[in-house]
């Protein structure tokens, strides 16, 4: 088995908000991965006291450790369970109903020697490979569908899409919202390699359109997934357009990147 983890923060001068890992169980008994990218609050935001790196890293160190110690949760349980976890770990402090509450976009997948269970909340993405080379993407398309005067990314939207119908879901803590995920399962025949993205690495594809996701996972396969990085980065120093295709938005952001390679 391959496996491959970068992630990189937009810039030195701020924390990377995306967590990610990896969890291949001693037992052998297949594994799990985790990407979540979070959510920044418009400054002095009132509700929580806690940052988004501090609510990513513990809720995706939950939903790491219950997806291979909960077997018998569908990832979806596996979700609901996490944000459970963490809204305990600061509900006494904080109020976790406001609508800014930390929250953070989510793709995950998991594996054994039977079947391939995948989930995607939000603009994450999560790519599976075939046999025969086929790249099926599992993406949310919700935040995308909003017009485009409503946002420009889930960090920057009006706060009543969000969470709410007709807007986005997102991690935040609700445990309902797991019920509002992309999952499924295919059979483990079916998927040669798995690989999860936070949209600052998938700009590759979605932002500056230079390939499919076919292409994207070749550079992966073929140069890495810390050479798709760079590629992200290159492109962001180089292209002066940047900032107009992603209007007042970061031209960087943090980048992350999970790359498994099961047969």
């Amino acid at each position: 088995m391959r496996t491959e983890l970068v992630s990189e923060p937009a810039g030195p001068d701020r924390p990377n908000e995306d967590f990610t890992a990896l969890a291949l169980p001693a037992s052998g008994q297949g594994g799990a991965l985790t990407v979540l990218d979070g959510v920044t609050p418009p400054a002095a935001e009132p509700g929580c006291t806690h940052s988004v790196p501090w609510y990513c890293a513990r809720l995706g160190g939950a939903l790491t450790e219950l997806s291979v110690s909960r077997r018998d949760l569908p990832l979806p349980g596996v979700l609901s369970a996490a944000i459970c976890r963490t809204a305990r770990a600061h509900v006494a402090t904080c109020d976790l109903s406001h609508p800014r509450t930390p929250q953070a976009t989510v793709a995950a997948a998991r594996w054994d020697d039977t079947v391939v269970e995948y989930l995607v909340l939000c603009d994450a993405v999560l790519l599976l490979e075939a046999p025969d080379g086929t790249v099926t993407p599992v993406l949310d398309d919700r935040l995308s569908r909003l017009p485009r005067s409503a946002l420009t990314s889930a960090a920057v939207v009006d706060a009543t899409l969000r969470n709410k119908e007709g807007g986005f879901f997102t991690a935040a803590a609700d445990p309902a919202v797991a019920e509002r995920t992309v999952s499924g399962v295919v059979p483990r025949g079916s998927v040669r390699a798995v690989a999860a993205l936070s949209d600052g690495a998938a700009r590759w594809t979605e932002t500056f359109r230079e390939g499919g996701w076919r292409e994207l996972f070749a550079v992966l396969r073929g140069e890495g997934a810390a050479a798709l990085v760079e590629r992200v980065r290159e492109l962001e120093r180089a292209d002066a357009r940047a900032r107009a295709h992603l209007g007042p938005a970061k031209t960087h952001d943090d980048a992350t990147v999970v790359f498994v390679e099961l047969a």
